[in-house]
């Protein structure tokens, strides 16, 4: 499953909408984004989402502060930003520098500027099948699938990953009744496995479609696939080899009947999903 490739055609179609509320309504969609410290990954995420900003139509802000800037600093700097009516989407690169309360932080953003979807109000609006916006990563998962022809609708998904920021909400979405691409791209029976999961790879076997979100490199491994099956890799880490996923590739991908690689995967569509937040919280405010 060629992530790149479908980046480009929903960044496409993005574009495409942008141009015309632009010329509709004479607003610019804005997302600012706050980078803390000098985190050398973190700086290549904040490049690509600006530079995906451009590619769409949307105008974007980087507020880079310095490692030792204070919690109650931060916080003035998303105030401003949650008082600017020409700024639509707030992102607060993650990590933040130790000392800072991240949760307190991210609680801080505007949740109709919170086109991360990580403000409880927004995660309890997802929960309840009324979201305003969809998590990312997720959504950016949702979307491959459909777009690359998987049905999820009655279909078993295994998640490997508990966290708030991957394997819930991903539980959520596919769980739901509909979906941005309809209700064959949700309505699934979800497992979600965790490091206390007795019989894992047993419950992986029984999956129609595998969802990686560990952290682990080659966690997922040949022995856990039933063969047919489709995987979606979500993780990144970084091994002596290279970047490498969650799922040991060269072994499962001879038995998935789809599989995304990593890096080229589900990375790109998670920063043109943000694009979509972000152009949707424009439409949202200027409502």
């Amino acid at each position: 499953m060629d992530g790149k490739a479908i980046s480009k055609e929903i960044q496409a179609e993005i574009a495409a909408e942008v141009a015309t509320f632009t010329k509709q309504s004479g607003i610019t969609p804005c997302l600012a984004a706050v980078l803390v410290g000098d985190d050398p990954a973190s700086e290549v995420y904040v490049r690509n989402k600006h530079r995906a900003c451009e590619r769409v139509g949307i105008a974007s802000q980087m507020h880079k502060l310095p490692a030792s800037t204070t919690e109650e600093e931060l916080l003035s700097l998303i105030d401003s930003l949650n008082q600017a009516s020409d700024v639509h989407g707030i992102l607060i690169q993650l990590p933040l520098p130790s000392g800072i309360d991240t949760l307190r932080v991210l609680d801080a953003v505007n949740p109709r500027k919170d086109v991360d979807a990580f403000h409880p109000e927004n995660v309890g609006l997802i929960s309840q099948g009324r979201p305003r916006f969809l998590p990312c990563t997720p959504h950016g998962v949702q979307q491959i699938l459909d777009r690359c022809g998987v049905e999820l609708s009655g279909k078993h998904a295994v998640i490997v990953g508990r966290s708030d920021i991957v394997g819930k909400p991903m539980s959520m979405l596919l769980t739901a009744k509909d979906s941005t691409r309809g209700p064959q791209a949700a309505n699934a029976t979800v497992t979600i496995c965790h490091s206390r999961t007795r019989n894992l790879a047993e419950v992986c076997r029984s999956a129609d479609v595998i969802i990686a979100a560990v952290g682990i490199a080659n966690f997922v491994t040949v022995e856990m696939v039933k063969p047919g099956a489709v995987v979606v890799d979500v993780g990144i880490n970084r091994t002596d080899e290279g970047l490498v996923g969650d799922v040991d590739f060269a072994a499962v991908s001879q038995i998935a009947s789809q599989i995304t690689p990593v890096p080229g995967g589900v990375g790109p569509l998670t920063v043109t999903m943000l694009m979509y937040n972000t152009f949707d919280a424009a439409k949202l405010l200027s409502s």
